[in-house]
């Protein structure tokens, strides 16, 4: 399998028997660099993505729900005279700007194809709750993260060559829905087909000692369900404020049971989709816990089972919550 991907990634492969005596685990393995988590405003996402797709050697393959950066436009015209450039977008916000042959603009009227997600030199994979636009980019509290990772890049482009294919909302299941990097724990699931609302769940329901959320739009039920009937973790919710007054929002609902929750007070949105699971894990992505996000938009997830990337989202959760503090 690691046949011909160089030096820089160690990769083993081996087969373990599952607990039940008769199911088979196959279980990867890989090593590589640390993830590298930026937070929008203060670490200006827009200049990392930049500098990422400048280094781009052979491709850069991006699915943008929106895209208006005007630097990383010019970048992508740039790199496509020397790389292959291919980039998906959705057609509900995008306003031009970027146009030709590698350039695909979804216009499903049903769905959204709200992925924010690269994949450069088909080793690199950038990802998050990040729209590289200039609200994102310089008002909206975002998340990106990137990760140099054989499985990882695999998986995303997959998922990119079905959405350039034409096949939204849906398609293959993901082939490595779990791998270990440098001993960390990674789970990548895309929606709907991989069932991401389940898995938020039961990570959630799973939790032993704490649950914190920070999140854009959140009507979930099934997560609400898994929040509500935790007896054993200490649950809180920051909610963004424009979203956090709908009627669908489980703002209300858990703000009625007493739990721990708060709308954010900036100027700006809260856009990150992200649970962090006893300090321990992780959940980020484009995925918006919502009925769209679950079972109708193309989106993606990433779950990093690792301490030193969760306690980087709990000090970004702390810092907002000390915020909008009530």
């Amino acid at each position: 399998m690691a046949k011909g991907l160089g030096t820089a990634l160690f990769v083993l492969s081996f087969l373990l028997v599952g607990c039940t005596g008769n199911v088979i685990v196959e279980e990867y393995r890989e090593q590589g660099p640390e993830p590298a988590v930026y937070f929008c405003i203060r670490d200006d996402c827009g200049r990392q993505l930049e500098a990422l797709l400048g280094k781009a050697e052979k491709s850069i393959h991006c699915a943008f729900y929106d895209l208006d950066l005007k630097n990383l436009i010019s970048m992508l015209g740039e790199k496509s005279a020397s790389v292959e450039v291919k980039v998906v977008l959705d057609d509900e916000p995008y306003s031009g700007g970027l146009s030709g042959p590698g350039v695909l603009v979804e216009d499903k009227p049903a769905s959204r194809m709200h992925n924010k997600f690269c994949i450069v030199d088909g080793m690199y994979v950038w990802t998050g709750s990040f729209n590289p636009t200039l609200t994102d980019n310089t008002q909206n509290e975002n998340n990106g993260v990137l990760m140099s990772s054989l499985y990882l890049a695999r998986n995303y482009e997959a998922e990119f060559q079905e959405l350039w294919s034409g096949e939204f909302s849906g398609g293959s299941l993901v082939e490595y829905p779990l791998f270990y990097h440098n001993g960390m724990m990674v789970e990548s699931l895309f929606c709907p087909e991989d069932g991401c609302e389940e898995r938020v769940a039961s990570l959630v329901a799973g939790a032993q000692r704490s649950v914190d959320a920070m999140v854009f739009s959140f009507t979930s039920e099934a997560i609400g369900d898994a929040m509500l009937l935790n007896a054993h973790a200490k649950i809180r919710g920051l909610f963004d404020a424009s979203q956090g007054g709908s009627q669908y929002s489980q703002f209300s609902r858990l703000e009625g049971f007493e739990m721990d929750v708060r709308k954010e007070k900036s100027k700006g949105k809260l856009h990150h989709k992200v649970f962090i699971i006893d300090n321990m894990t992780v959940v980020t992505g484009s995925y918006n816990p919502t009925g769209s996000g679950s079972s109708r938009n193309d989106e993606n997830v990433l779950i990093l089972h690792d301490e030193r990337v969760a306690k980087q989202f709990s000090e970004e959760f702390n810092r907002l919550w000390a915020l909008n503090g009530q």
